[in-house]
């Protein structure tokens, strides 16, 4: 759409139905034929108020004159259009009308909360500026001004909504211009402006397409290109160090829960100095199934629009990315003498890799998984290189190794790994949920490096969310309830309804295009099924989530349907924007003692999981499933016992997450 622009004058000087005339042009142009009609009755509205408070605004400020207003201004790839944007200095105005309103919707309010947020952290020409979303509701009463500014992460800030009507708007323009606009900066320059290029953070599976496509992960944001180049050059500096000095390397990648490990490890695998005559001198290994599974489709469906064959595309796709334990079977089991031909391997999640135990019961052969890679690639000629990256509280299945196993490995091979890593895995942080490579210190014969860029420390995948890895595992742990801590904030929603029919349409109200919404629910959650959620692994074996992560909504399989939940097994590694969190009887707060307690239903009741190790994975499973959103969630903790041991766990399990900040929905 060709944006209607009239400075701030202009606007004045022209007439209403030139406006009119020239925004149902825009419509039409557009292919919104059926809906300009009620646009332009809308606007007949919106334009004597707009206009009546930019002569407010010039009376005060006579600068203002030279301003620019965009009217219907599109966000790029979002298909959504604030009523009119007003480009002052350093502040940008968000205005959003809603006509014939007596009251300021909350659904309303985060609508232009939304459109002012993407603007300030994925366009540059906000950089610098500060955002003032205003909701117009023409017969609502006025409110008090918001001074509060919503953080200043980034390059720019936020204030929250600011509630008037078509009498306050002028006052509301007027105090922030006076407040906040520099007289010593220049008018932004609105053609720059409306040609700056937006761009949003991708998901793992948009992130995957786009360096299969050949960019690199400075293409893909700028708002986190620097955190994630900084620790791509120093993965692929270690593998070109591997290869000049015809040695064996590993290094340990760590970061917060959705700080973009795998997108920095699919970046290495990608990168071109690792590619030869269209063949990648790396492949990216993952434990986890659906993850591979989903990102493989995604790319051979990309591919197959281009108009490659489906099966070739496949191909291609599993040369990339291929699942970890089927690249061991074959080289750790099946065929012991030979080497792979990739050089470079990057082990996704890799304290996650098998135990001996697990190995031996699998495959009949008493090795650990880490034991396995290192012996598998110190059989490639010349150099190798193990990209390990690591995350911490993910482990979710029997049998998972844990950071130290790799160190026992590495003990065992001295002087023959040059050991680079980030500073987490030796002093147990936050990241690796406090495990330790070295549990007992470095060995003598063991040389470690410690490379601070092997760590990524800002979250990527939920950008408004900064202290939602802290938030969750605080409230994951046994502090007593009410304990200071992080809390969600309002630019990351987190809230909380007891009604499965609220959530769903509390999720359907942010449904838009690129922004996916779904439900997600602990597979221990099995009485979920009272409710109308099967969570039994049987069903779900039955399902395609590579057609829940990636269909569009008219697609009764896809996410967005809100009928079939994802468990933690299907959605690890995997993000989506909106989620609505289900939680289950598995993981519930005693009423009478404040703490979690961990339960299974067995036959036809539930049993207390008394087994540590068991107790952490459940813990886990809700560790995973609460770090899934990108832009938000709600949480539906279920009325009554047949979810449960019995209601009263389920209500103090609400009442733990509202002391933590979730805020109830009305």
């Amino acid at each position: 759409m060709a944006v209607v622009r009239y400075t701030l004058e202009g606007l004045l000087d022209v007439s209403q139905d030139e406006v009119l005339g020239r925004l149902a042009i825009a419509y039409a142009e557009m292919g919104f034929a059926a809906l300009w009609a009620s646009a332009i009755d809308a606007w007949k509205t919106q334009l004597p108020a707009l206009q009546e408070a930019v002569r407010q605004l010039i009376g005060d400020r006579p600068e203002a004159r030279g301003w620019h207003v965009l009217f219907e201004y599109s966000i790029p790839l979002r298909d959504r259009r604030p009523d009119a944007v007003i480009l002052g200095t350093n502040v940008i105005f968000v205005i959003e009308f809603k006509v014939g309103a007596e009251s300021y919707d909350s659904v309303a309010a985060w609508q232009v909360q939304s459109y002012a947020l993407d603007l300030r952290d994925f366009h540059p020409g906000c950089c610098d500026k500060t955002i003032v979303p205003i909701l117009v509701a023409t017969h609502a009463p006025g409110t008090a001004f918001s001074e509060r500014l919503i953080g200043t992460q980034l390059r720019a800030a936020s204030f929250p909504v600011q509630e008037t009507n078509c009498v306050t708007l002028g006052s509301c323009l007027r105090h922030f211009a006076a407040t906040e606009c520099k007289a010593t900066v220049a008018a932004i320059d609105a053609t720059k402006w409306e040609a700056a290029r937006y761009l949003p953070t991708p998901t793992i599976i948009e992130a995957a397409q786009t360096l299969f496509g050949g960019h690199q992960v400075q293409d893909l944001s700028h708002a986190f290109s620097d955190t994630l180049d900084l620790t791509s050059a120093a993965i692929v500096s270690a593998i070109g160090q591997s290869q000049r000095d015809s040695c064996r390397t590993i290094c340990f990648v760590t970061g917060i829960p959705g700080s973009g490990k795998t997108l920095v490890g699919l970046n290495a695998v990608h990168s071109p100095s690792l590619s030869k005559e269209s063949q990648s001198s790396a492949v990216f290994l993952s434990g986890n199934g659906p993850l591979v599974k989903v990102i493989r489709e995604s790319l051979s469906r990309e591919q197959a629009k281009k108009g490659v064959r489906k099966s070739e595309a496949r191909d291609v796709a599993s040369s990339f990315i291929a699942n970890v334990h089927g690249f061991l079977k074959t080289f750790g089991i099946d065929k012991t003498g030979e080497a792979p031909n990739q050089h470079a391997i990057i082990f996704d999640e890799a304290q996650r890799a098998w135990t001996a135990k697990a190995v031996e019961k699998a495959h009949g052969i008493n090795c650990s998984e880490p034991a396995m890679v290192l012996d598998i690639m110190e059989r490639v000629s010349g150099w190798a290189t193990v990209i390990a990256l690591v995350g911490g509280g993910q482990e979710i299945n029997t049998g998972e190794a844990g950071l130290p196993e790799w160190g026992r490995a590495l003990a065992d091979r001295p002087g023959r790994w040059r050991v680079l890593v980030s500073s987490e895995v030796l002093s147990g942080g936050e990241s690796v949920a406090g495990q330790k490579l070295f549990p007992d210190g470095v060995p003598s014969s063991v040389h470690v490096v410690d490379v601070p860029k092997l760590h990524l420390r800002v979250n990527v995948r939920s950008h408004r969310a900064k202290f939602i890895g802290a938030w969750v595992n605080q409230m994951l742990s046994d502090v007593p309830s009410g304990t200071p801590g992080p809390t969600p904030d309002g630019e990351f929603p987190v809230v909380l309804t007891r009604d499965l029919t609220q959530a769903r349409r509390w999720l359907r109200q942010r449904e838009e295009k690129q922004q996916r919404t779904g439900l997600l629910a602990s597979s221990g959650a099995i009485r979920l099924r009272a409710h109308g959620l099967e969570l039994s692994s049987g069903f779900r074996k039955g399902l395609s989530y590579a057609d829940w992560f990636l269909n569009d909504v008219a697609d009764v399989r896809s996410s967005y349907k809100l009928e079939i939940a994802a468990t933690e097994f299907d959605c690890q590694g995997l993000e989506i924007d909106w989620a609505g969190v289900c939680w289950g009887g598995d993981f519930v707060i005693d009423p009478q003692t404040g703490k979690w307690e961990c339960w299974q239903f067995s036959g036809t009741t539930w049993k207390r999981v008394k087994d540590a190790t068991k107790r952490r994975y459940i813990a886990n499973k809700y560790r995973v499933l609460l770090t899934r959103a990108r832009r938000g969630m709600i949480i539906w903790v279920p009325e009554g016992c047949e979810a449960a041991k019995n209601a009263d766990w389920l209500a103090a399990t609400a009442d733990r997450l509202t002391a933590g900040g979730v805020q109830v929905l009305a």
